[in-house]
């Protein structure tokens, strides 16, 4: 696997670069540490002002590579490191063409605190083609066994982030729960009208949600056979209601580690996040991989 790790030198960017030595990489991994250099040339006469700005971060740029490289001195993989200079989030994007998979902290040295993940990680979530993992500090001392959390509607954008999850070298003990939300056909009918719901609907809803709970046990079964070739203990788990809020209610309760789910986007804007993903992303509290088809 070829993963693009960015970072910015921030405590963020380095609690994302030590999670990766909690994976079990090969000598036929490689990850490629890059730091870009954001700038936005200045215009008229602060142009000479900002000229000592500009030389102090390249003379940085390189100690914050280092510091990368120290953390991922234990880790069986090919170290590579690449600069940049420009835009961040569109030097991060471009430079993940030849990556599997865009690693990043849950946030930057430019991020507002009114935001829940900084702009430049949000950006490049929302508007790279390339699958994106942003690792966020934990909220408290993880022991035992990794837990992933793989949220799957049974779409094509779902399996590719089952898929990603056979991919990534998390390790071999690590327990996966299999997590299907059926959204209730009653979930936009307001609360007041529910007394006209006679007895011929609600046999229909009963059988409607029968069928229902046979495919989310289908759309489970099928992650399980591809995910099993790569990890022994799978959990499977049905819910009616909101995806969304039992995505992050399951993922505190079984103090999760990481939360893997498909992109499905937004229709007629090319690479928005979905409104589910997109929110996941937003408020977890525990790291995201974001599973897309570039």
């Amino acid at each position: 696997m070829k993963i693009l790790l960015a970072t910015d030198g921030s405590v963020y960017s380095e609690e994302a670069t030590k999670f990766l030595t909690n994976l079990t990489f090969s000598s036929n991994d490689e990850i490629t540490i890059l730091h870009v250099i954001g700038w936005v040339p200045p215009k008229g006469d602060i142009e000479r002002y900002y000229a000592g700005l500009k030389e102090l971060k390249r003379e940085i740029a390189p100690k914050i590579i280092e510091s990368a490289a120290n953390i991922l001195q234990s880790v069986n993989a090919k170290i590579r490191t690449a600069f940049g200079e420009g835009d961040p989030d569109k030097s991060i994007i471009d430079a993940a063409a030849n990556a599997d998979l865009v690693v990043m902290g849950e946030k930057g040295v430019m991020s507002i605190k009114s935001l829940f993940i900084g702009s430049v990680t949000r950006s490049v979530a929302i508007n790279s083609p390339k699958s994106v993992f942003v690792i966020k500090p934990p909220q408290q001392e993880k022991s035992g066994k990794m837990k992933i959390l793989f949220a799957t509607d049974g779409s094509d954008y779902s399996t590719i982030a089952g898929s990603l999850l056979t991919s990534i070298p998390f390790p071999e003990d690590a327990e996966i729960t299999i997590l299907n939300v059926i959204q209730s056909a009653l979930s936009d009918i307001p609360e007041r009208y529910a007394t006209v719901i006679n007895d011929r609907i609600k046999d229909n809803l009963a059988k409607a949600r029968s069928i229902e709970f046979a495919e989310s046990e289908k759309i489970i079964d099928k992650a399980r056979e591809y995910l099993r070739k790569r990890y022994k203990t799978i959990n499977g788990l049905i819910k009616i209601g909101d995806p969304f809020t039992y995505i992050l209610n399951i993922a505190e309760t079984l103090n999760t580690d990481v939360i893997a789910i498909g992109c499905r986007g937004i229709r007629g804007v090319k690479g928005m996040l979905g409104s589910v993903s997109r929110n996941v992303l937003s408020r977890s509290k525990c790291s995201v991989i974001i599973g897309k088809a570039g």
